[in-house]
């Protein structure tokens, strides 16, 4: 099953309307105002990762306005150049208005199942033996301490088993997902089970934005209890505390990065960041790698294969549900049909979320997160670019795919659109050379960042947004 949306219906709604039919897409990212268009055009990955791949990989055809005005469809077997292209590159090949997204079969339960580890290579082998369960529907990890943490797995029930609780993660009463894990491993170092309704599971990092927000009721000096977390609920959103943490311009002095690994190289990472950063809880999800070429350099130099190489096909793969071959604008019934994707045995990959606290020093902060995306790629990893970029535009163009890149932008008139590195750089030496240039910047800049100005004035931007109001 598949479902035709716009690019601007959130995975809640999506997720809404088609657990009406039992199904849910494939990979559903864990934030629910996340768009099917924000998660095709700059890369989505989530616990069912490791089955399916990036949300990419579950799209079967877009429709995109060119920059000549011109509409087409594009998929895996027409104009699969501009598929694959308009994937996880912000837009900068044309304007995205539909999608056809794969459905698959879902429960109205998952079954959840905490496996404590003790150890950075613990939690790797860990992860890595779960992927390995055909049985598992979602695998993910916190890493809490260097020495501490958990593997979390979870498979679809129909209904609530007696011996187990049920437990909800999206209630002013609830607690924070990644509290309630931390409080299992503090009640027990053994196995533990428990039982999710769907919706709660696929969102449960939502509020607290998985951990993120902590670091707000320091900024605030708010006891962080569970009487506050439940006072301050409504603020507690990641729409909300993204909102507000945008407009004050604070989330320009943390470290904010998502980056991919093989897993083979992920202890030593994790070992790094320990050394350098010791920013924790850290998250891990597995994700399976596809073959499809991509904007994404492949891990490992996988993008010298040669691109005719005989491909194997796996039959304990997923099928997701393919559409037939797209044949003009105007068609409105696409036949479908069910299709085993074909795969390499590549080795898994590893997203990790690096979310640290506020850095005073504005040289300290561009100094650390440009000595962590150095790190990512002498290891062999990559980072999504929906985090924080500091890379001049050389080493850009150095680790990404430019050549095929730019051929793309010529053959579909898109060379007067802003670039990927032009949507994704952070931009810290303009913005500097502007206040060095102005007193009143200057002067301005300097009390905005006395405590707790800009934090006031994120928190009234929220309380005055619509979303706030409608919350």
């Amino acid at each position: 099953m598949t479902a035709i949306v716009e690019p601007n219906v959130s995975m809640d709604a999506l997720v809404r309307r088609s657990l009406r039919y039992g199904l849910i897409p494939p990979v559903v990212p864990e934030f629910p105002d996340i768009t099917v268009g924000g998660g095709f055009a700059g890369t989505a990955a989530e616990s069912s990762s490791f089955k399916y791949g990036f949300l990419e990989n579950t799209v079967n055809w877009i429709e995109i306005i060119l920059a000549d005005g011109s509409v087409t469809l594009a998929s895996r077997d027409f104009k699969s150049d501009l598929y694959h292209g308009a994937a996880g590159t912000f837009g900068t090949l044309g304007v995205i208005t539909l999608l056809e997204i794969q459905l698959v079969n879902a429960e109205a339960f998952v079954q959840l199942t905490y496996h404590p580890v003790n150890s950075m290579r613990e939690v790797v082998a860990q992860v890595q033996k779960a992927t390995e369960d055909h049985d598992n529907d979602f695998v993910d990890g916190i890493l809490f301490k260097r020495d501490r943490g958990a593997v979390i797995t979870g498979r679809f029930i129909k209904e609530p088993c007696p011996s187990l609780p049920v437990r909800s993660f999206t209630q002013a009463r609830d607690e924070w997902y990644y509290l309630h894990v931390e409080q299992v491993l503090a009640d027990t170092n053994t196995l533990k089970a428990e039982v999710v309704p769907i919706r709660d599971y696929l969102f449960r990092y939502d509020r607290g934005a998985f951990w993120a927000a902590r670091y707000a009721f320091t900024y605030f000096a708010v006891p962080f209890t569970h009487f506050w977390r439940w006072a301050l609920n409504s603020l507690m959103s990641t729409k909300i505390l993204y909102h507000g943490l945008h407009e004050n311009g604070m989330a320009q002095h943390n470290i904010i990065q998502d980056i991919v690994l093989p897993i083979s190289r992920v202890e030593e990472f994790l070992e790094w960041i320990d050394e350098n950063y010791a920013i924790y809880p850290l998250w891990l999800c597995p994700i399976r790698q596809s073959d499809e070429e991509s904007f994404y350099p492949l891990m490992d130099g996988m993008m010298d294969e040669k691109k005719n190489e005989r491909l194997s096909w796996e039959e304990k793969q997923p099928m997701p549900i393919r559409s037939a071959k797209p044949k003009d604008h105007e068609q409105d019934d696409l036949l479908q049909e069910q299709a085993i994707v074909p795969t390499h045995e590549k080795e898994l990959l590893m997203s990790l979320g690096v979310w640290g606290p506020q850095l005073p020093d504005p040289d300290d902060f561009l100094a650390e997160n440009r000595k962590l995306e150095h790190k990512v790629h002498e290891l062999g990893g990559i980072k999504w670019l929906y985090a924080h970029c500091h890379y001049t535009q050389e080493e850009f163009w150095t680790i990404y795919n430019k050549q095929w890149y730019d051929e793309l932008r010529a053959k579909y008139h898109a060379t007067g659109l802003p670039s990927v590195y032009d949507k994704t750089r952070f931009d810290w030496d303009s913005e500097r050379r502007a206040i060095q240039g102005s007193w009143l910047r200057w002067l301005f800049s300097f009390y905005w960042w006395i405590w707790p100005v800009p934090g006031i004035y994120g928190v009234l931007c929220v309380l005055m947004n619509s979303d706030y109001l409608a919350f």
